[in-house]
């Protein structure tokens, strides 16, 4: 008989069909599992896969007394509680670098889209002011990519990629994250310092504790009147409020957001702006990243049922 899995968030049913191929689903489809499941039936439960931003915590991991591994599908494991997991003896793996190529390409679709002001210049074909010769502000001449500063936050696997696609537009790139690394391009002790320099913050670090809001009022005030923020990491790195009152009173030139601090994103003052570009958390919706993620969720799996270690565990700290 194939071993139970059960899926704990809320997945479209065609990401989950060749889980299906391999294991028996247990779907809680983002509720409760001991609101859809018996104890029995939870209680056979050793694996189950989750999105990596759903919160996990010990009284969730307690419902399935002989769970051994909790997988991520995707490269984020930031709503996992993994000092609780490490506490029952149970592995934590994801998907790293998995939807790399495709996360940064929305990035530089969102800073494309944003600095050109292409939602802006789609509306006035759309309407009528093109053809109607009808001035427009937002048409004004706009600042290029060649010599453009472009900061990059954190540089881990879609920090690189990114780093290396703006390159590719003659800009001047810069980094800051915990640490140096073997890369181009220029390197800064703070994110203060990286923000006062770019004229685009470009946001890929991973959630934490320690990156929480880290992008707040001071760092936009640094960005200044002619900066740009993209965000495809997680919607917690930037104070959202602070980043409305930036773009409102315009102390920022614009934003692309494809992360919001809560998801899915409803209309509000936010959506109201028109100098931000929105995307539905789609960076790395791509087939290909699918693909490669779902390849990481079966490995994982695979590996766990066999009594081996995952080979794309998460280690706490």
């Amino acid at each position: 008989m194939p071993e139970k899995v059960l899926i704990y968030s809320r997945f479209p049913k065609a990401q989950m069909e060749r889980f299906g191929q391999r294991f028996e689903l247990l779907n809680a489809a983002g509720k409760p599992p001991n609101e859809v499941f018996s104890a029995e039936q939870l209680g056979g439960i050793t694996a189950m896969i989750t999105a990596g931003g759903t919160p996990l915590g010990g009284a969730a991991m307690d419902m399935l007394p002989k769970l051994g591994a909790i997988v991520c599908y995707g490269t984020g494991y930031d709503g996992v509680d993994l000092a609780a997991a490490a506490q029952r003896g149970i592995a934590v793996g994801n998907s790293p670098g998995a939807n790399a190529a495709s996360v940064a390409d929305i990035a530089l679709t969102l800073m494309l889209a944003t600095t050109r002001r292409l939602l802006s210049a789609d509306d006035y074909v759309r309407s009528g002011g093109w053809s109607g010769l009808k001035p427009s502000p937002m048409m004004r001449p706009q600042a290029g990519m060649l010599g453009r500063k472009i900061g990059v936050y954190g540089m881990g696997e879609i920090g690189r990629k990114i780093a290396a696609r703006v390159a590719a537009f003659e800009t001047e790139v810069g980094y800051h994250s915990r640490s140096r690394h073997d890369v181009p391009y220029q390197y800064f002790t703070t994110l203060d310092a990286l923000a006062e320099w770019c004229s685009v913050l470009m946001i890929a670090v991973r959630a934490g504790t320690d990156t929480h809001h880290a992008v707040d009022a001071g760092i936009l005030q640094k960005l200044g009147r002619d900066g740009f923020v993209v965000n495809i990491s997680r919607g917690s790195v930037i104070d959202q409020p602070a980043l409305v009152a930036a773009l409102t009173d315009q102390s920022i030139a614009g934003a692309g957001l494809d992360v919001y601090e809560k998801e899915p994103h409803a209309p509000d003052a936010l959506t109201a702006l028109p100098n931000v570009v929105l995307s539905p958390h789609i960076g790395g919706h791509t087939l290909e990243s699918h693909v490669a993620m779902q390849g990481c969720v079966l490995a994982n799996l695979e590996a766990f049922f066999a009594g081996k270690p995952l080979p794309y565990e998460v280690k706490p700290g």
